[in-house]
Parts: C-alpha cells; structure tokens; sequence
C-alpha cells in the first residue's frame, strides 16, 4: 500500500468514537427535577417566548438571513462577511471538524475533561485527538467558561498561529469574574454562540459564529470561510430559531439575562451549601454549574433519578466518580435533597 492510499485508509476509517453522552431526557423521558442540563433555570426568557409564538412556519426564511447577519454583526462590532450561521453548535463542531480535516488535515486538540462532541466530530473526520498541549494540531478548542467545570480558560499564547474555536456557549451564564479573553484575542479565534442554555430554550436549535478577521491570523481565513459556507446546510436557521437569535441582541433581553444571573448565583451558592451539607466535595465555578465529588457510600447518579432527581455523571467528560449539577429552584434543590435523604440519610 503506497503512502496516499495509507492516508485515505486512515482518513475513512477512524477511531471509534466514544458513546454521545448528554444530560436532558433520556429513554425514561424527562425528570421532574433536572439538574443534568446547564440551561438557564430561571428561564425561559419572555419576551423570546413571546415573538416565538408569533412566528409564521410557513414561509422560508431568507435563505441568506441577510438582516440577522447584518444585526448581529452591529452587535459584536465586526463586519457582517465574519457572522456564519449553525443549525446549532453541536453541527457547527461537526461542519469545522470535517473542513478544516480537508483544508489543513492534522490532529485536533481538546481541553483534557471537555464537551464530548469535539472529540466525536474529529473522529467522524478521519482525526487523531490529542489533549491540548500534548503536541502539534491543525484545529484546536477552548471552552469559556468551561465545561464540565464551569472554570476560566486562558486563551492560547498564540491564537493567531492554528485555527481555534472559542466555544463561548456557556459566556451568558457566566455568574462571576471576567473572561480572560480580550478582543485582540477573540479576533484571531471562530467565537461559537449558543443561545438557548441562556434564555432557557435548550429545545429551540440554532447558533452562529464570529470568524477570524483575516488579517489577524497566519492561516487562510477566507478559504476557511468560503469552505464552511460551502458546506453550510440550505436554511440552517428554521423561523423559531431565527426568532431566537433576533431576539438575542435585543436590549430588553439582556436586561432580563442580567437579572436572571443574580438569581442564578443565589440558587448555585444553596445548591453548594445542600451538597456541602451532605460532605460533598465541590469544585470552584464561575458559571451556572459547578461539579461535585461525592463522599464515600454516597447514592449513585441512577439512584436519585428514581426519585425524579436527574445529576449529570462526568465519567464521559474523563472525570469517573463526580457529578455535574446547575443551579436550580427551591423546589428542585428541595427534591434533591429530599432524594439524598431517602437514598442515604446523610
């Protein structure tokens, strides 16, 4: 076998890609009292709600969303050529993955315990996975806050040199602190925006994307855009998902994301003291969610989804006997609790 037919071997027949894990409904259907999901708790946001019930489903949206694009690009202060749209971002890490592989084929590099979509796409690409750091890689990914963690990321020393996607989903549901990214930065970096944790509409799918600028990158930014563009889907943004990213910018919607950040930042400091009551050991968090290790003889995750409680079990992310639970309501934190205390009697 020569060396070209070696390489298309590789590139069609990759690693296994591990099982998708998600937090959410599952086969049992939706729990009473979800603490799995990182969405907005304290949503969803009304006004969003409102002009989504107001949509026509039946006319196509403009194919090019010409004036969404045109908003959106007021709002982040770049030119419009730079929005891209997503049908959400798990597609968009998908769409990235398998372009850059043909554009500058090479190994992806993830943060070492992160969302496990990153590494499913490159896989699904034909591409080795390495830990960031652990060597050399044509595409690279950096979550802002982070996830599962929910902790600060520094920026690379040198976003301008590979191609790098800054998933900033979880940047709304940031309670405390700054991001560590300035704008110089993020001009050299794909930003990735994700709506829908944030007013509360995890069901509602669609994203888009801030590109590079090209002069502040060492790569071709323009054959990047051109080929993502390309393989973007016709009509990635159905009517309700343009709603939602029309309505993101919208001043009335800030103010109320603003306001729901103070009560999400009082409910994750009492869902901390629950599981500290219970020895629990809590992980620090600058978002909605924070992930906890529980003491010894402690209930299993599937344990407290018997009594409608749903936690997110981290092994997926690479970190085997720690949970991952947002902020929620009175009500829910006293389900888990009320779950603790059957199951174990802490």
């Amino acid at each position: 076998m020569d060396r070209l037919t070696q390489a298309q071997s590789l590139a069609f027949n990759p690693e296994p890609a591990p099982a998708r894990v998600h937090g959410g409904p599952g086969r049992d259907g939706a729990a009473a009292w979800d603490f799995s999901t990182c969405a907005n708790a304290a949503g969803p946001c009304p006004q969003v709600l409102d002009a989504l019930q107001r949509v026509d489903p039946c006319a196509y949206p403009d194919p090019g969303y010409h004036a969404l694009r045109e908003r959106l690009a007021d709002w982040h202060r770049v030119p419009a050529g730079r929005i891209l749209f997503a049908a959400s971002a798990s597609e968009f890490i998908q769409r990235v993955s398998a372009v850059g592989a043909r554009l500058m084929p090479g190994a992806v590099a993830v943060p070492r315990h992160a969302y496990g979509d990153y590494t499913t796409a490159a896989r699904a690409a034909g591409r080795a996975v390495l830990v960031a750091g652990a060597g050399p890689a044509t595409l690279r990914w950096v979550g802002e806050p982070s996830s599962p963690r929910g902790q600060d990321a520094a920026p690379p020393p040198d976003p301008q040199r590979v191609p790098t996607v800054l998933d900033g989903v979880y940047a709304p549901l940031r309670l405390q602190g700054a991001s560590r990214w300035n704008w110089a930065d993020r001009q050299a970096v794909f930003v990735l925006h994700g709506p829908n944790k944030a007013l509360g509409l995890c069901g509602l799918r669609g994203a888009y994307v801030v590109a590079p600028d090209a002069e502040a990158v060492d790569w071709d930014a323009a054959a990047w855009m051109q080929a993502l563009a390309a393989a973007e889907p016709s009509w990635p943004l159905g009517a309700h998902a343009l709603a939602m990213l029309q309505g993101w910018p919208e001043p009335e919607v800030q103010r109320w994301l603003l306001g729901t950040r103070v009560t999400l930042g009082a409910w994750l400091a009492e869902l901390r003291g629950v599981l500290d009551a219970f020895g629990f050991e809590c992980r620090p968090s600058v978002a909605n969610f924070l992930c906890a290790r529980p003491p010894e003889g402690a209930p299993s995750a599937a344990a407290l989804r018997r009594h409608g409680v749903a936690v997110r079990d981290c092994a997926s992310f690479g970190l085997p006997g720690e949970w991952r639970l947002s902020a929620q309501g009175p009500q829910a934190l006293e389900a888990l609790r009320r779950a603790l205390r059957a199951e174990w009697g802490g």
